[in-house]
């Protein structure tokens, strides 16, 4: 047995070991979230990197090759593994990594499990081809795939109950998801329409001209694509805004591990908005200088500080 570094519960070496293979695919699949993640005493980014590695095997059978059939199987399967964990069924003698290191930090944090459920569930709507007419309908999804996720990680982070707002801690949390999620859609939507997928309101695209989809690098003839581009951002912004007074609720580090991996997002944002037809050339993404950045101004407190103000003058 070997202690970590805060001093917390013991950690066995078949438990270690398990945590060490979560915390590498997260470094090797999840770069901006691993930017945030780092920043977490080692308790918390363990079961952070569990949790994300649990998301990744969900994520990957639905973006697979296999059948659809196949597909919803593979998805069903990883629901009883879950539903195993729940029961405590899997023991650190368990031969999937995964399991162990997600059994074991449900068994140190108030983890939401259920959160996990939805993520298969909103997979699933991925499986069937699923597309949305408005945007509470692709919130319905969004809540599944990334708000779920949301609420997990407040329960890894925890957050001060007596502090103002804290009775929303778990809505701003989903509300952060929502926004990470639709600036994710906003990025890929080249992508997306390549495998056959379109996310964004079927209502918007009508609206704007660009109901044909986005399978090259140039716009739908006759669209006002960067005006879907615009609309799109101001709903993300607006999410973002209410999402992130979340940030004073939490202790710093953790607040820091949420402002790094938001502000990533927000400026792709940024990028995107400022080039709305960049996302239909390619990936966009931030060099790494401007993601230390982003993460050293999480660490420094200073989101945390601006959403507090902003929320005593609204108080006011």
């Amino acid at each position: 047995m070997s202690r970590n570094v805060e001093g917390q519960t013991p950690v066995s070496a078949p438990v270690q070991a398990a945590y060490s293979y979560c915390e590498t695919v997260t470094g090797q699949q999840a770069r901006n979230f691993a930017y945030g993640i780092r920043l977490l005493p080692a308790e918390k980014r363990h079961a952070m990197s569990a949790l994300y590695a649990f998301a990744r095997r969900v994520d990957d059978i639905g973006d697979g090759t296999l059948a659809p059939e196949a597909k919803q199987r593979r998805l069903e399967e990883t629901r009883a593994l879950l539903d195993r964990v729940r029961k405590g069924e899997v023991g650190e003698d368990d031969t999937d990594p995964v399991a162990v290191a997600v059994a074991d930090a449900a068994r140190r944090f108030p983890v939401p499990l259920g959160g996990l459920d939805e993520l298969i569930d909103g997979v699933l709507m991925d499986v069937r081809g699923d597309t949305y007419e408005t945007w509470d309908d692709l919130k319905i999804y969004c809540r599944c795939v990334a708000g779920a996720i949301g609420r997990i990680s407040l329960g890894v982070f925890g957050f001060a109950p007596d502090a103002p707002g804290s009775e929303h801690a778990v809505e701003y949390a989903d509300t952060l998801g929502l926004a990470l999620q639709l600036t994710n859609i906003l990025r890929d939507v080249r992508e997306d329409a390549g495998n056959g997928r379109t996310y964004l309101p079927s209502d918007d695209l009508a609206k704007f001209g660009c109901s044909a989809g986005f399978h090259s690098a140039i716009p739908p003839a006759g669209s006002d694509f960067a005006g879907l581009v615009h609309f799109e951002v101001r709903r993300a912004r607006a999410l973002f805004a209410e999402g992130y007074r979340l940030l004073p609720l939490l202790d710093r580090r953790s607040g820091a591990c949420v402002a790094a991996m938001a502000g990533i997002y927000r400026r792709l944002l940024d990028r995107i908005e400022r080039d709305p037809e960049a996302v239909l050339r390619g990936r966009v993404s931030l060099p790494g200088h401007e993601k230390a950045y982003v993460a050293v101004r999480g660490l420094s407190g200073l989101d945390a500080r601006n959403v507090s103000r902003q929320s005593v003058r609204r108080r006011g």
